[in-house]
């Protein structure tokens, strides 16, 4: 794996990955692996998260975190992805970025002689979803689970439907008409699924929620989406998760958000800040994650 662009990428080393985030958690990995590292990391979009544990988790490394909005780069100004990139590989050792176009991502990697991580893209989040891989083992032991995706079938629930057929798990997004997600993504899950055993379904019934073990939901009206905010109010609006809907998952059922929430909207504030929640646990696990995503990136580079 040279990129993380899409969980995909990772598919051979995602339970190393994942072991590796763990030891991170208990602290099993001493030293500074990355010392004389760095990582430039540019943001076309705001973060809270993800600039966070890079920038954190490159510290803690030994490394350092170079925190670079678009409009900083002459990228903002029109110079060309490929000469950015070109560029870029000859002062850093790895490339963070947090675009709204997936394929200016891609392109990016097509040109840079060094690691590119996607840290979100209007197709795909995959750190977050090796912290919450993370989370889930934490808390079930196993991940041998069924988790429901209420809502938005957006990047997030792109790259868990990925990693829940890599990883073996059953998955069902329950979406309404319009909302579902990348079809790519969907048949490339299927095919994932053929080998591990997963079970994926995508439906609009909100009752596939039944027995659920994990039940995650993401916000309704994303960074990019503001224009149509009140369609998509309206249009999820019974895709909320909320205490009726944890009655038909399972007793023992835990709740997740990649955040930032909107409590009343995607989840009500009784269920994000209730017993069943893992979302600050989720949260942290990012730092963790990422961690492991650098040193398995980065370490030999």
């Amino acid at each position: 794996m040279k990129h993380l662009l899409s969980f995909s990428d990772a598919k051979n080393e995602a339970y190393e990955i994942l072991e590796l985030s763990g030891k991170f958690k208990e602290r099993l990995i001493a030293g500074k692996p990355l010392e004389g590292k760095t990582l430039a990391m540019i943001f076309e979009k705001s973060s809270t998260r993800t600039r966070v544990s890079f920038e954190v988790g490159m510290y803690q490394l030994g490394g350092e975190a170079l925190y670079l909005s678009i409009n900083d780069l002459q990228i903002g100004r029109g110079e060309i992805i490929p000469d950015t990139a070109r560029v870029m590989g000859r002062y850093v050792d790895g490339v963070m970025i947090r675009a709204i176009e997936h394929d200016d991502v891609e392109e990016f990697s097509k040109y840079s002689k060094v690691p590119v991580i996607n840290g979100l893209t209007n197709k795909e989040h995959p750190c977050q979803v090796f912290a919450d891989i993370l989370t889930i083992y934490e808390n079930k032991k196993s991940l041998n689970v069924h988790l429901a995706f209420l809502g938005d079938g957006n990047n997030v629930c792109n790259s868990l439907l990925l990693a829940s057929a890599i990883f073996g798990m059953d998955m069902t997004v329950i979406c309404p008409p319009g909302y579902e997600p990348n079809k790519e993504i969907i048949e490339l899950a299927l095919k994932y699924a053929k080998k591990s055993g997963s079970n994926i379904k995508i439906t609009e019934k909100i009752g596939a929620v039944k027995g659920a073990d994990v039940v995650y939901t993401d916000v309704w009206v994303s960074m990019g989406d503001e224009n149509d905010e009140s369609k998509r109010l309206k249009d999820l609006r019974n895709y909320q998760v909320n205490e009726n809907i944890m009655k038909e998952a399972h007793p023992k059922a835990i709740v997740m958000h990649c955040l930032p929430a909107v409590r009343g909207q995607e989840i009500t504030k009784e269920v994000i800040d209730g017993p069943q929640s893992v979302v600050w646990d989720q949260a942290e696990n990012r730092l963790h994650a990422q961690k492991a995503i650098l040193y398995k990136l980065l370490k030999e580079y």
